[in-house]
């Protein structure tokens, strides 16, 4: 999805005493009472979903915040722009009152599948891979259409969107978080082919968080923004054909660098769906593809399992601020010797791939 520029969201200290002086938060290092783990139920978008809660031995009531993510906690900004708001809670642990509470809900939970995928698949505790949660805001600004992740703050943040547009989804919190793990690693500039990478590398794991969820109200696919819907579109992209959206590249080419990252992402964005499925037609979760090569060679596909993990190990271990696409192609051939030998065919997987998006 469209990424928004990360907005600095740090509170003056004279503001962030008068929140914790009214019982609000700070920030997600702020003070925390004591509580008890507790296993709520909420009514989300997604179905009827469980939620790791915190039931505060003061008040008595349960908190959105959840002890098995590093505490991760999720509030509601009531239509402000700074700070975090009011920290989601409930009497019963029952969170189906829809209203504000609704929003909640979704952003805990998809938050909870963003960090399972990323510690069941890359052993990776949280986007700064310590541990420690982040935390999560809704109802932001008035009808702000976006949402982003705000490595100043820690925050996850989502706009209340307009009509038909659905911002709290599994897609845009790993596509946003993304940027978070990327800072904390490879720290990929956002600009340049570097830029491209960087926009690639989320919407490669966001696709990769869809399927990991395996919910059956949003299957996995490679649409791009296909449920999110922020630029009123039903489908805004597609990793198998990303020129279709009417501006991304297909293949890379001198100069690419210098056109809008969501954009120069595309070469990037096919040479993942090439690597894990390969070209040609097929039909994954309902879902038609048929994805073209560069020279009109057939691609064979390694499979997503395999796919993930290499540019995951690409990203933390190869790649750097400014790595470009030809760079980019070395990083994945040496994540994918690290992982399953350079004679295996996971490589000679990666090289095909790459040639078929006219990286070489």
């Amino acid at each position: 999805m469209p990424r928004s520029k990360p907005r600095a969201l740090t509170l003056a200290l004279p503001v962030a005493a008068a929140l914790l002086m009214t019982g609000l938060q700070a920030g997600p290092a702020g003070a925390r009472p004591a509580g008890e783990p507790a296993t709520g139920t909420g009514c989300s978008s997604y179905g009827r979903v469980a939620l790791d809660t915190t039931r505060n031995t003061t008040t008595g009531l349960y908190e959105l915040n959840d002890p098995e993510r590093g505490n991760h906690r999720t509030y509601d900004m009531k239509g402000a722009t700074t700070g975090n708001g009011a920290l989601f809670t409930d009497a019963d642990n029952v969170w189906c009152e829809d209203g504000p509470q609704a929003d909640g809900v979704d952003a805990h939970y998809v938050h909870s599948v963003v960090w399972d995928y990323y510690l069941g698949t890359h052993g990776r505790k949280g986007v700064h891979g310590n541990g420690r949660g982040t935390c999560s805001r809704v109802h932001y600004g008035n009808h702000y259409a976006n949402a982003f992740w705000d490595g100043t703050s820690g925050c996850m943040t989502y706009g209340d969107g307009g009509p038909n547009r659905r911002l709290i989804t599994i897609e845009a919190a790993a596509h946003e978080m993304t940027h978070g793990v990327t800072e904390a690693t490879a720290g990929l500039t956002y600009s340049g082919e570097s830029g491209g990478l960087n926009e690639a590398t989320s919407t490669i794991f966001a696709a990769a968080a869809e399927f990991f969820a395996n919910n059956p109200a949003d299957p996995g696919d490679y649409l791009i923004g296909e449920r999110t819907d922020i630029t009123g579109n039903t489908v805004s992209g597609r990793m198998d054909h990303p020129s279709k959206d009417g501006r991304s590249k297909d293949y890379w080419y001198p100069g690419i660098g210098g056109i809008d990252v969501h954009y120069s992402s595309g070469p990037a964005n096919h040479f993942f769906y090439l690597l894990a499925e390969g070209s040609g037609p097929k039909t994954i979760n309902g879902v038609p593809y048929d994805s073209p090569t560069y020279d009109g060679k057939p691609v064979q596909g390694i499979g997503r399992s395999a796919a993930e993990r290499i540019w995951y190990r690409a990203l933390t271990a190869h790649m750097t601020a400014n790595t470009t696409y030809a760079a980019a192609r070395g990083a994945t051939l040496r994540a994918a010797a690290d992982l399953h030998g350079a004679s295996s065919g996971e490589y000679a997987g990666v090289a095909a791939a790459w040639a078929a998006v006219n990286v070489k």
